[in-house]
């Protein structure tokens, strides 16, 4: 017991991190250990409040226009910034390729009017950040109050974010599952919303004619363990995935499940299934999705960017409701 005290003691003062204004670290063992409690926590605010979700940007050179559309990605962050959202959840490749620093560089220029408007990011890890065999060194130098962790959560209020890394392991029994399952059976009292971020969907359509980016058994495994959670609390669960560049929604076990891969990267046209809530094929899909809670009542929209460069509602739901959706 006193050498794994010891190495409790270690971890967190070899992992402890600078936190963001705003943020006050909580435990400092990088997600290694099976933590109780949030990693951050974000003050909470009275009366509404909003949270920003999208991912798949690929900040990267803006002369590269095949990989990503430049033009989309910053009139997104320029939106982004004037909505002024309470927290930002990005799922993953926030770069093109982790390994090369300018897209980092290009990154922190492109998104600086983030910061002059003081908003708490909160990346996840998507497969881009590791392209190149990157060793997270430009990923930490971005996010450096995240130095050392590849998962974390983050308490908000009412509100409660768990980030998850999708390129590790989250089947039954590994460390990041048992994280995870700590971390729901320890949510603070009054949690009503728990949003998980993470790059790969654990529920999706196909991307039409490729099947690489289809739902994998990892993901099936969280799913599985979310909806088992989902059972037996009150909270409401809302998961925000990337890595098909499009929009997509379902709903399924008490668990609402989005596809928000519409920052940047190349669009993907679906094959939408039946159970996709979202049915409207308007290509391509650059948006974002914002949730406002209001009088206790969660309500989500997706804006598109649209042909003009303004931004227009084409989706919109309520967490923990009957849904009404609002696509042309």
């Amino acid at each position: 017991m006193r050498v794994r005290g010891m190495v409790r003691l270690l971890l967190a003062l070899a992992l402890a991190c600078v936190a963001l204004p705003g943020w006050a670290a909580d435990e400092a063992t990088a997600g290694l250990l099976s933590e109780a409690g949030p990693t951050f926590k974000l003050a909470a605010v009275k009366g509404s409040w909003s949270v920003i979700a999208y991912g798949d940007m690929r900040f990267t050179d803006p002369a590269n226009t095949k990989a990503t559309n430049p033009v989309a990605r910053k009139q997104l962050v320029e939106k982004i910034a004037a909505e002024r959202p309470n927290a930002l959840l990005l799922s993953g490749d926030v770069p093109y390729s982790g390994s090369v620093a300018n897209d980092y560089a290009v990154y922190r220029e492109e998104t600086a009017i983030w910061r002059a408007a003081a908003l708490k990011v909160f990346p996840a890890m998507g497969n881009h950040e590791l392209h190149g065999g990157s060793s997270l060194e430009n990923w930490w130098g971005a996010f450096p109050e995240l130095k050392g962790r590849r998962w974390y959560s983050v308490e908000f209020g009412e509100a409660y974010f768990i980030n998850v890394d999708s390129n590790l392991d989250l089947t039954a029994g590994s460390v990041q599952s048992a994280w995870l399952a700590k971390q729901l059976e320890t949510l603070p009292k009054g949690t009503r919303y728990v949003f998980f971020s993470l790059h790969h969907p654990p529920m999706a359509d196909p991307i039409a004619g490729n099947s690489s980016h289809n739902v994998r058994p990892n993901e099936n495994a969280l799913a599985k363990q979310l909806e088992e959670a989902a059972a037996k609390t009150k909270a409401k669960f809302i998961v925000i995935a990337g890595h098909i560049h499009a929009y997509e929604r379902f709903e399924r076990g008490g668990v609402v499940y989005l596809v928000s891969g519409g920052g940047g990267a190349a669009q993907h046209q679906i094959e939408r299934s039946a159970a996709d809530k979202f049915q409207d094929n308007v290509f391509p899909n650059f948006h974002y999705v914002k949730f406002v809670n209001d009088h206790g009542v969660l309500r989500a929209t997706m804006y598109r960017l649209d042909e003009k460069g303004g931004f227009e509602a084409r989706d919109s739901f309520v967490v923990g409701a009957e849904e009404k959706s609002a696509a042309k």
